[in-house]
């Protein structure tokens, strides 16, 4: 289709000058000249390369800030985010630790036969040592009863089941030797007695710690850090009461308890310096080093922390985090160098796990891969403002010399343009276009005086409209790649072509109502309600367009048939109160229509190109159907060409 004939909207109200008869006024003498019009004053004004790259740079610029702020904070979060998964994996550790220590003591708790001394306490003996060998996360395990009795399997110093029984001066302990637990033989060997020794001491279970706290609070409890008497190494017990009866019936009160070394935790701390580049430790409830991962060997004194994490310690009981029983990210500032930390309490024992890594460790070497990027990307941007100025040189300096024809052309000053020769594309079409609206006006000014056409543009002269508003549909069609076909065949057979196109069309037309306005190119443009009323005109107009598109089909096999090309038409439908009415000169009239709804209409039209469809109509027309015909509503708002809003559409299906 032809693209100068394919915008009737923007001139399908407006009347053309079929011959202009406005007489020439005398001409006036030299001295009764009006005189020159007062020239306007220069403001500051500024040319398209220097907004284009000032609008490029600012853009530029706003990106690179985002981006690099964006970067800093994607840094710190991936950053943060590797430090925390690092730190809660070192928790699941230890929270799976003391689960399985609360698990294996539980166990025996729920024993039936559990008991310190007497007949069975040889099947004690083999539950015990049992549960020890299944739960490495012990280093001893045993049952004490309020009579100061009690039965101990222990991994260290040396595998062995320790008896002990208190009377009123002293205690006897009857320690009956095992292989070690990784020995090569079968089960019975390994619980086999190797050798017995049996010695006094003061030793009272009644009066231990783990013994005492389970009996006041009648739960499980987890004791503060001590030192082990059989192992002398810093530990914790697990203890958990537990009620029998005897073989006489009187109640039994006992304590059953397993101890972890604090040994044991220490190697979950350590974890985290050798997965991540921090460190980690374990804090009791009363601020004491349980285990640090920043200091070799096992702790065998409690003592306040020290160097880093002292100032960690201290920064938490400044800001009341320490014990808090949720998870805390914070920064500190030591000896100069800033840390970043992960904080949480371990509920069961209410120690508290913190690790801490420095900060330019974690995000030193992100951070210099941010500024890098950033680096590259501002002389990236110096390279393109430089470039783009320069490529700016080529679209402005002939756009003004343009602009210089452009304006002797608008005063009728016809003869010698020059040319404007430019290797951008767009240019040369500019120049193709001034050239030939200078040779149709040339053309023109030979029909009609060049000084009445100087006096109507001067007086800003106008005609009225004439018309009424009216409620219509209008349809638009276009044929899909005239251009195309046009450069393809001769023009006879393309006139004969486009001639028996319109004899089609003009008569589908007819018989459903239609008026048609004007053909512009190989386009169509028809009214239902102009200037006759038109009952149901959508639906007329509809059916239209299905009956065009079979009979259309009936007629390109024909021409295929023939080896000409085919018509494959697009069409767009509209409703809505539009201008219409006789408008032009006295010597050349046309009844047309103009308005929103006409410009609207070929839009629509327009969009079957970008939709891959035929027949588009809009939502005031599908409306009207009142679903008698198949349609498709368009999932996506359209967006037309000129128009500030999206419509919705809905393809007509044959």
């Amino acid at each position: 289709m032809y693209k100068e004939s394919s915008e009737p909207p923007d001139g399908a109200g407006r009347p053309s000058f079929a011959h202009v008869t406005t007489p020439v006024p005398p001409s006036s003498s030299p001295s009764t000249a009006d005189p020159p019009p007062p020239r306007r004053p220069r403001r500051f004004r500024v040319d398209v390369g220097s907004i284009v790259s000032a609008v490029a740079l600012a853009q530029s610029l706003l990106l690179v800030t985002l981006g690099y702020w964006g970067s800093q904070r994607l840094v710190t979060t991936i950053g943060t985010s590797a430090h925390k998964s690092n730190h809660d994996r070192i928790e699941d550790k230890v929270l799976a630790f003391l689960a399985k220590a609360e698990s294996a003591v539980g166990a025996i708790g729920n024993s039936p036969s559990l008991t310190p001394a007497g007949e069975t306490v040889d099947r004690t003996a083999e539950l015990l040592w049992t549960l020890l060998q299944q739960s490495p996360e012990l280093d001893s395990v045993y049952v004490a009863n309020v009579e100061g009795k009690m039965l101990m399997a222990l991994r260290y110093p040396v595998p062995a089941i320790r008896h002990i029984a208190r009377s009123s001066d002293f205690t006897t302990e009857t320690w009956q030797y095992k292989l070690p637990l990784g020995s090569e033989a079968d089960v019975q060997q390994r619980f086999a007695t190797q050798r017995v020794e049996a010695y006094r001491s003061s030793y009272n279970p009644t009066q231990r710690s783990w013994f005492v706290q389970a009996r006041k609070t009648q739960g499980p409890v987890w004791t503060a850090p001590y030192v082990f008497a059989a192992a002398q190494e810093l530990g914790v017990t697990y203890a958990l009461p537990s009620q029998r009866r005897q073989a006489e019936g009187s109640p039994q009160a006992m304590v059953v308890a397993g101890d972890v070394s604090l040994g044991r935790l220490s190697e979950f701390v350590r974890q985290f310096s050798r997965n991540g580049n921090g460190n980690s430790a374990l804090l009791s409830a009363d601020h004491k080093v349980l285990a640090r991962s920043d200091m070799p060997g096992v702790l065998h004194t409690l003592e306040a922390p020290t160097g880093a994490l002292g100032a960690l310690d201290a920064q938490m009981v400044a800001d009341g985090i320490a014990g808090s029983g949720t998870d805390k990210a914070f920064a500190f500032s030591h000896e100069g160098r800033r840390y970043l930390v992960q904080a949480s309490r371990i509920p069961a024992t209410g120690w508290q796990l913190v690790s801490w890594v420095p900060e330019d460790v974690l995000l030193g070497g992100l951070r210099r891969a941010v500024a890098w990027s950033l680096l590259l990307a501002l002389v990236f941007l110096g390279l393109a403002l430089y470039m783009s100025l320069k490529l700016s040189k080529l679209v402005t300096a002939p756009v003004e010399n343009l602009s210089r024809i452009a304006r002797r052309i608008g005063r009728l000053e016809l003869d010698d343009l020059p040319r404007e020769p430019s290797r951008v594309l767009e240019i040369q079409h500019l120049d193709q276009a001034l050239d030939d609206s200078a040779r149709s006006l040339k053309a023109f000014s030979k029909f009609v005086p060049v000084d009445v056409i100087n006096q109507l543009v001067a007086q800003g002269h106008a005609l009225a409209p004439n018309g009424s508003s009216r409620q219509v549909t209008v349809m638009f069609t276009d044929v899909e790649g005239f251009t195309s076909i046009s450069e393809s065949i001769p023009a006879d057979v393309l006139v004969r072509q486009l001639t028996e196109y319109f004899n089609l069309a003009t008569g589908v037309f007819a018989r459903h109502g239609g008026v048609i306005d004007k053909f512009i190119g190989d386009g169509i443009m028809v009214l239902w309600g102009a200037p006759a009323d038109v009952e149901d005109a959508e639906y007329k107009a509809c059916r239209a367009a299905l009956e065009l598109h079979a009979e259309m089909h009936e007629l390109n096999r024909q021409w295929a048939e023939q080896g000409l090309p085919e018509f494959r038409t697009h069409i767009g439908i509209h409703t809505g109160v539009v201008v219409a009415g006789v408008l032009g000169s006295n010597d050349r009239l046309s009844y047309t229509a103009f308005g929103d709804v006409v410009n609207v209409a070929s839009r629509i039209e327009g969009a079957n190109r970008q939709l891959g469809t035929r027949m588009l109509i809009s939502e005031v027309t599908f409306a009207a159907l009142k679903g008698r015909l198949a349609t498709r509503r368009i999932e996506e708002l359209v967006e037309l060409r000129g128009r500030q809003t999206r419509m919705v559409l809905h393809e007509l299906l044959t």
